[in-house]
């Protein structure tokens, strides 16, 4: 019985060794017999169907050969094809010409030409799988001490992606009256929408007036130098969306014009706990600092539970896993849209981030670059929009004026080319020192008052007042938004510059 038992695993195995990959080269031969008898049936698969999708080498390369020929206006049959094929020994070895006409002989009309060609791909797509998943097993058996298991699932799934995405015909032509549709829904959803908005509101009034909102499948970078609050107007903004989102499914509301949204925060350099605190000061006007020493009253005490009841139950969630990778950034954002929804991503910030396991980058630059790729992919295919923070380079210190560029953007590379909003955050109060200028040698008294005075007005206009610079919008205009900024709670708000008293908005 022993002996029975082992032969049968033994024919199993054997079974399963002999196992071929999926193909069907009749398939293939009569695909390409269309061809060879109508061009108009390449126009119909060579949108999505490539030379090595073949299981056939052979039949890979007389596709290869028909699409050239046609690409340059003339006809693929065997006669014109016979010049470039027959020095191609593989094609030579089945019959050259011969087969050619043989192809020929089993061709379908080209209505069902495009049936073969999408199983042809199938086929392909099922092989690419197999090569996959024995790669992913032949990897896990030879363990490296350098390469932790995590990264293997990391690189299987940059991999998948890659493969499902190879798979992504492109779009070809929409209609006039398609694309006139859609956009008229999307006109009609902002008109019924507070503020008539197209995007989510970033809950600046003036910011919202530039940008519209923040719009699906955009990407959007927002660079400034250490301390200039960038992560704080990106935790307000994401903050703001998700109170929106949950005061409007409070009240009842649904459908396209829904005020907020469900935000994903994946925050590199700080703590969930930290992020959580300045959440926490914005929300209740106690100063993080305190908050943070248990430098409070009563008072404030109470401030912080009533807040806390209410805060738990916004849609905002956080992910503070350090040097993310793409990939794995893709498969979190796609798990939380699947489970809770999604209309938000924020990631700080940008330089912090790795590239996808088994991706090849020679420099830091092309690694960003390929990092900034990813996010602008996953802004599109998950239709939301993605803010990226990022740093700048410390040359903009060494100008007078020390407003940001776009060439300041650190380890640039396709960063300002991938983006659709590309804004900077300043705050000249930052560079205003606390003592006056002093006097130069051989200046005059008159010469040095006069620059005192001007020390003087100067840091009393950029007292908590902060500029957002819209270097480039793909949507709309660029220009500077000024705001109000309270550093103790680190808060922006619309700053209103119509009053004289209190020159800001509560």
């Amino acid at each position: 019985m022993a002996n029975a038992l082992m032969e049968t695993d033994d024919a199993v195995d054997d079974g399963r060794l002999l196992r071929t990959p999926p193909h069907n080269f009749e398939a293939e031969q009569a695909l390409l017999g269309a061809i060879l008898g109508n061009q108009r049936a390449y126009e119909r698969v060579s949108e999505f169907l490539r030379p090595e999708h073949f299981a056939d080498p052979v039949h890979g390369r007389i596709y290869d050969a028909c699409g050239r020929l046609i690409e340059r206006g003339q006809i693929a049959n065997p006669i014109t094809l016979a010049p470039y094929l027959e020095n191609d020994e593989v094609v030579r070895e089945v019959g050259g010409q011969r087969y050619l006409a043989k192809l020929v002989a089993s061709m379908v009309t080209i209505v069902n030409a495009e049936d073969y060609a999408r199983q042809v791909y199938d086929l392909h797509i099922r092989r690419e799988l197999i090569d996959l998943g024995e790669g992913m097993v032949n990897e896990a058996y030879v363990p490296k001490i350098d390469e932790p298991a995590m990264n293997q699932i990391e690189a299987a799934e940059q991999k998948l992606f890659n493969l499902a995405a190879s798979g992504e015909s492109e779009r070809g032509f929409v209609s006039f009256h398609d694309a006139a549709t859609k956009a008229v829904e999307l006109a009609e959803a902002a008109y019924k929408r507070d503020g008539h908005l197209s995007g989510i509101s970033t809950g600046l009034r003036d910011v919202d007036n530039k940008l519209g909102g923040l719009h699906p499948s955009d990407l959007l970078i927002l660079a400034a130098r250490p301390a200039m609050g960038k992560t704080s107007w990106a935790t307000n903004v994401a903050f703001y969306a998700a109170q929106a989102r949950r005061n409007a499914l409070d009240r009842g509301e649904e459908g396209p014009e829904l005020d907020g949204g469900v935000v994903a925060f994946f925050s590199l350099e700080m703590s969930a706990d930290q992020l959580a605190t300045r959440i926490m000061a914005e929300a209740t006007g106690v100063s993080g600092d305190r908050f943070r020493r248990g430098d409070i009253d009563d008072d404030d005490f109470d401030r912080l539970t009533q807040a806390m009841t209410v805060l738990s139950q916004i849609p905002l969630f956080i992910d503070d896993t350090p040097a993310l990778s793409v990939s794995a950034l893709r498969t979190r954002s796609r798990r939380l849209q699947r489970i809770h929804g999604l209309d938000l991503i924020v990631v700080d910030y940008l330089q912090l981030m790795r590239a996808s396991p088994g991706t090849r980058v020679e420099n830091r630059v092309q690694e960003v670059s390929e990092i900034t790729r990813g996010l602008k992919a996953l802004a599109k295919e998950l239709s939301v929009p993605v803010i990226a923070l990022s740093q700048l380079s410390r040359q903009v210190e060494n100008r007078e004026d020390k407003r940001p560029q776009l060439s300041d953007l650190r380890e640039s590379g396709s960063i300002e080319q991938d983006a659709d909003v590309v804004m900077f955050i300043y705050r000249d109060e930052y560079y205003m020192s606390d003592e006056p200028p002093e006097r130069r040698d051989s200046e005059t008294d008159e010469h040095h008052n006069s620059r005192v005075e001007r020390w003087q007005q100067r840091r009393e206009e950029s007292r908590n007042i902060a500029e957002l610079i819209i270097a480039k919008q793909r949507h709309g205009p660029t220009g500077t938004v000024r705001m109000y900024f309270e550093g103790e709670i680190t808060q922006f708000r619309d700053l209103d510059e119509f009053h004289d008293q209190g020159n800001f908005s509560e």
